[in-house]
């Protein structure tokens, strides 16, 4: 039961949940229960039918409906008495700035994405409001409180790097079941279906340089009066067949690999299209395109069954005939949604055929959505409970009770007979460039970068800034914002096309630039550092940002691992941008454990354990297990875990 103490200070509370999703149902019901009477929720997102199975103040009838304001009709039903704000509204909207934020007494975030969450990390800085983090995967999760000048925040610890893979990997030599299904996604769907005048890879890989004709030129484009059932067969051909066999001709790439095996459709099926259990008049059982599936064509029904080589050919070429027969007029704007049932089985089809043909095991059409849609299956149980522990250190934070603040693990499997593994939250990092205004170093060539790729490969992409405004000095040589006069926007834009060393107030080693977003109230400088070459490989961006990585702290006889994680691969075909922010929990030293403390960072040593090496083997996504490489590349759309190496203590 509360203390008086506590009842007073939650009717008392203003509070603000960012997120109503997997762990947002959850939250606004436990603090409804609780006894809070404020609380205001921002959501920008609509219901969808895949919410349904966990995100429980949903219903059939809310589907397409704002998850903020149905969430906040279902909870006043049961607590008619509270007050329940709901914004239908991206929480980086101009609205939602400090001033608004200064209003509330904590901040309580259920968000998925790593964009979002850390300008709300600003936001609650600059306000100086306390924010809970939050985060689950599958059975996993975690919860983490961040004060200003009190504990570390949230972008103190590195974040690891959206999981990417090099275009030749996924065009010429896949490995693993997710580069089939990067190639089907990003590639090809992307090709048939999306953007024609968009650049595409697969064109690259598509022609035969060697020869004159113009075999593989207009490949993708259909024919003047081509059948349908032609035209799928001529692309399947193409894409499984005469590419694998140019692909073949590069005798040395195949010295060490298994080579590929070309497939042909008259080799896969009969001569002429068989009349399947059904047709594309059943592919639809209500009006919406989304709706629309190839499986119901072909009388398949269970999505956990694993195709056959045939049958993953059938499909492939039955949704490919439905988007011509049914959705003609979205192809050339279609983009990949997880949600969309077609796409789906169009993605799971190509990618388990260019599998057969490299010799990769086939997945069923369930694991593959998983995969394509960056998807680990929601547990709600664990959103329940991650829900209940950021509503007790909200109460502590209302108190202001600093010393009883916990970041805490819940585990899939006990540790020591604990699921729930609680952490004394770390001083702010000194070497943070978000809470400690720590200088950054740029690597970069400034006689051929031009300004717009600093603001959108650094600025935006690293930085995470929505309004950056940058400055040499007193020059201003970049601003964004509505209250710009014309002359202004034009010399802006004017100046995003010229390299560095050619600006107005030309930046060349030795520079340091001032880089801020007003909105955010965040500014950070940047020492620039020139710099000729860079290897294509390792540093596809052509720049180096450097000085936010989190300084090791050490001790006599003690370390603590608060690294980075790192990632030297070649990165350029990403699976999945800015969604990659997972848990990571390294070993404990066991006397720690045993004697039943909790201390700061500093006081934490690491140590081989069995049994603390145990946990940390359950909960780190870099699991060295072959077949699970395309697991690491998962998130869990209800809100990701944060990758952060923490310390455990019990």
């Amino acid at each position: 039961m509360a203390s008086e103490e506590q009842l007073s200070a939650i009717k008392g509370a203003k509070v603000l949940m960012v997120g109503a999703g997997g762990i947002g149902c959850e939250l606004l019901k436990t603090l409804a229960l609780s006894g809070f009477e404020d609380i205001h929720i921002i959501d920008m997102d609509t219901i969808e039918v895949s919410n349904l199975n966990r995100q429980f103040l949903f219903r059939q009838k809310h589907v397409g409906q704002s998850k903020a304001k149905v969430a906040r009709e279902a909870v006043l039903k049961f607590r008619p008495h509270i007050k329940i704000t709901a914004y239908h509204a991206n929480v980086k909207d101009p609205e939602f700035n400090v001033d608004f934020f200064k209003q509330f007494n904590v901040v309580l975030n259920g968000l998925d994405n790593l964009d979002a969450r850390r300008h709300v990390n600003r936001l609650c800085l600059a306000s100086g409001v306390p924010l809970v983090e939050s985060g689950t995967t599958g059975f996993l999760g975690q919860v983490t409180v961040h004060v200003k000048g009190k504990t570390e925040c949230y972008e103190c610890q590195s974040k690891p790097a959206p999981k990417t893979y090099p275009v030749c990997t996924i065009t010429s030599t896949p490995s693993k079941f997710v580069h089939c299904i990067v190639w089907a996604k990003d590639l090809l769907f992307a090709k048939l279906f999306g953007d024609k005048n968009q650049e595409n890879d697969l064109n690259v890989h598509s022609t035969d340089a060697s020869s004159s004709s113009d075999h593989a030129e207009d490949v993708f484009v259909r024919r003047v009066d081509e059948d349908i059932e032609q035209y799928g067969r001529r692309i399947y051909d193409h894409v499984f067949g005469y590419n694998i066999l140019v692909a073949l001709r590069n005798e040395e790439m195949w010295k060490s690999r298994n080579k590929p095996r070309p497939l042909y459709n008259r080799d896969v099926l009969p001569p002429q299209p068989v009349e399947q259990n059904g047709n594309e008049d059943k592919a639809s059982t209500t009006g919406d395109p989304s709706s629309v599936s190839a499986m119901a064509s072909l009388g398949l029904k269970n999505p956990q069954d694993l195709w056959s080589l045939r049958e993953n050919s059938e499909v492939f070429l039955e949704a490919l005939k439905l988007f011509f027969l049914k959705r003609e007029k979205e192809i050339g704007q279609l983009g990949f949604d997880k949600d969309d049932q077609l796409a789906v089985e169009f993605v799971t089809s190509a990618a388990n055929i260019r599998a057969a043909s490299f010799g990769i095991s086939l997945h069923s059409l369930f694991e593959a959505k998983g995969i394509a849609g960056n998807i680990v299956h929601a547990v709600a149980t664990t959103n329940a409970i991650i829900a209940g522990l950021i509503v007790l250190e909200a109460m502590k934070v209302l108190q202001n009770d600093v010393k009883s603040y916990r970041m805490t693990y819940c585990l899939e499997h006990p540790s020591r007979k604990m699921l729930l593994m609680p952490v004394e939250p770390f001083e702010p990092n000194k070497c943070c460039y978000v809470c400690s205004e720590t200088p950054l170093t740029l690597e970069i060539n400034t006689h051929r970068s031009k300004l717009r790729d600093f603001v959108e490969k650094i600025v935006k992409a690293k930085l995470g800034m929505s309004f950056p405004m940058i400055m040499h000095g007193v020059a201003l040589l970049y601003e964004v914002g509505d209250d710009l006069e014309e002359v202004e926007v034009s010399n802006y834009a004017a100046n995003l096309d010229k390299v560095l060393s050619e600006l107005p107030s030309p930046v060349t080693g030795g520079t340091i630039l001032t880089v801020e977003d007003l909105q955010q109230e965040l500014k950070c400088s940047i020492n620039i550092k020139h710099r000729e070459e860079f290897d294509e490989e390792k540093e596809p961006d052509g720049m180096v940002l450097s000085g936010w990585t989190p300084a090791l702290a050490t001790e006599k006889n003690k370390t603590s691992d608060n690294g980075p994680s790192s990632s030297n691969a070649s990165q350029t075909v990403p699976l999945e941008p800015e969604d990659d922010d997972e848990i990571e929990i390294i070993n404990k030293d066991p006397a720690i454990l045993a004697a039943g403390k909790k201390r700061k960072s500093s006081d934490i040593s690491v140590a081989a354990n069995p049994e603390i090496s145990s946990v940390t083997d359950e909960i780190q996504t870099e699991s060295k297990v072959e077949e699970d490489e395309s697991r690491r590349d998962i998130f869990m759309v209800d809100g990701n875990l944060d990758t952060n190496k923490k310390k455990m203590v019990q």
